[in-house]
């Protein structure tokens, strides 16, 4: 996809816009065995790849979370490693690129915007899921209580869905910028088509789904407490919703007793006032 008019745009935003659209790329050498920069950037593709569709997959379950509980908790577990994974391939290309390797230093810098932008992806996407961990671990109730700002409780849910929302800004700007590039790199349309090391790639790719889902499977069984936490919670709102209709309609009973014995006393008032007079009239 060819975009005109770019030459109107800063310099930083023409550079994400054109890598965006996989209109410009890094050439990346090819090395024997694993593949060298070209080999990295395949493996940290489908990395990101795998990350995304975990992630819509952990967002939907938000549409109904009561429900799909354990499916979130699974989920998020499962994105961790995917998540290490990830970092870990960029940080190896990056601290290759810093300590001035030839080949990675041939293969350039990624745009000033995203290389600005990639350490906000990576802690907003750790914090996100660290705390989530941890409000499996300790619970949202007060025994995961953190303390009070600004007059609120501060505990692992509420620093849960703020990681959360800032998480969801960081990376939807990334995903803009990298998903078509991912995309081409995964399905072998950018980039050298032969890139040695497609073996020992899959079979990293391979170990992490394993070690994922053994930590999703560990966490969810793990997450038994924090699962009974809510459900209590749940009921317990429940209770409390139907025993205050049970003291609206004991106090709607009493009302009404009480209005009947009023209308009786009134009633029996009169009659007793006629009585009064009758005896009064015999005695005279």
């Amino acid at each position: 996809m060819t975009i005109r008019g770019l030459e109107t745009l800063p310099t930083p935003v023409a550079e994400v816009v054109t890598t965006a659209v996989g209109q410009a790329h890094r050439e990346d050498p090819v090395r024997p065995r694993t593949g060298g920069p070209a080999g990295n950037a395949r493996l940290t593709a489908w990395l990101g790849m795998l990350l995304l569709v975990a992630f819509v997959v952990e967002c939907a379950t938000l549409l109904s979370l009561h429900g799909l509980l354990s499916a979130h908790i699974f989920v998020g577990a499962l994105l961790v490693p995917l998540a290490l994974a990830k970092t870990a391939t960029t940080v190896w290309r990056m601290l290759r690129y810093s300590f001035g390797n030839a080949d990675y230093r041939s293969a350039g810098p990624p745009p000033l915007l995203l290389r600005l932008l990639g350490p906000l992806v990576v802690l907003t996407s750790l914090a996100v899921l660290g705390t989530g961990v941890a409000l499996v671990a300790i619970g949202s109730g007060h025994r995961g209580s953190l303390g009070g700002f600004a007059g609120c409780r501060l505990d692992a849910l509420t620093l849960h869905k703020a990681a959360f929302v800032l998480w969801l800004v960081v990376t939807s700007l990334h995903t803009l910028a990298r998903l078509v590039p991912a995309m081409l790199l995964a399905g072998r349309r950018l980039g050298p088509r032969n890139v040695p090391g497609g073996g020992l790639r899959l079979a990293t790719l391979a170990l992490v789904v394993a070690v994922s889902i053994a930590t999703g499977a560990v966490v969810l069984s793990l997450g038994g407490n924090y699962r009974s936490e809510r459900d209590r919670g749940f009921d317990r709102r429940h209770d409390d919703g139907a025993a205050c209709a049970q003291v609206h309609l004991g106090s709607a009973h009493i009302q009404d007793h009480s209005a009947s014995l009023r209308i009786t006393c009134d009633n029996a008032r009169p009659a007793g006032n006629a009585g009064a007079v009758n005896v009064g009239a015999a005695l005279a």
